[in-house]
């Protein structure tokens, strides 16, 4: 209780109190507890930003590309699978124990590392660069994790260096109306929504003008754009 303290004096949640998550059913979903100090984030904060740069996952994000339960976290251990399986040795650990929870302005992704995976409140936070190899692993729990980055005790090197010009400021989204949609369990040892062949997204954000770099991740906005001009696709 003292971290999440910490965190709304840090950055006030919104005035409104957001509508509590269906627990049980997100993890059912997903196949895997949740940190109980992320699900108290989630049910204080609701869905937003932090200082208009870093997005949390939320079972209520806007979009399926925001959401807790969209495709997202398994896109992403994907992409880390295929970068691994390239000869990088920069992914510290094996992506079936990354979990995406997080994503920012620039890029750079936020994961749970789920090792072991019956003990979620053990488990600890890392960052990896949007256009690199570098990672940083934070040995605490997301909420210690927050209220370092936004009271400056911690610069995370990916991240800009006026992060916190403006102060630790939490912006609501709106959330969605619709509930988590049943779907095939997300559990970080499965796969069950496969991303897209790189290759293909990469031809076609440059056929559109999209400027991305030869090698490592692809964007998840490129990703977004190109599954909703190839729907059929994925």
């Amino acid at each position: 209780m003292a971290l999440i303290r910490n965190l709304t004096q840090l950055s006030p949640p919104p005035s409104t109190t957001p509508p509590p998550s269906n627990w049980p059913e997100v993890e059912g979903i997903l196949g895997v507890g949740l940190p109980a100090d992320y699900k108290e984030i989630a049910d204080t904060y609701g869905p937003g930003t932090f200082c208009g740069y870093l997005h949390l996952y939320h079972p209520a994000g806007a979009t399926e590309w925001v959401s807790l339960t969209g495709p997202m976290p398994a896109t992403i251990r994907t992409q880390l699978e295929q970068t691994r399986s390239q000869g990088d040795p920069s992914v510290p650990c094996d992506p079936q124990d990354l979990f995406a929870i997080g994503v920012t302005d620039n890029g750079e992704y936020l994961f749970w590392i789920t090792d072991p995976t019956d003990a979620p409140d053990t488990w600890h936070v890392a960052v990896n660069e949007a256009r690199g190899t570098r990672w940083y692993i934070h040995d605490g729990n997301l909420t210690d994790f927050l209220s370092t980055v936004l009271s400056g005790r911690a610069a995370i090197p990916m991240f800009p260096e006026d992060l916190l010009d403006h102060g630790p400021v939490f912006t609501p989204t709106t959330p969605a109306t619709h509930q988590p949609a049943a779907a095939q369990p997300q559990h970080p040892a499965t796969e069950p929504n496969p991303a897209p062949q790189t290759q293909d997204v990469r031809t076609w954000a440059r056929a559109h003008g999209y400027d991305l770099p030869e090698r490592g991740r692809v964007p998840a906005d490129i990703i977004d754009a190109w599954k909703k001009s190839n729907p059929s696709s994925h």
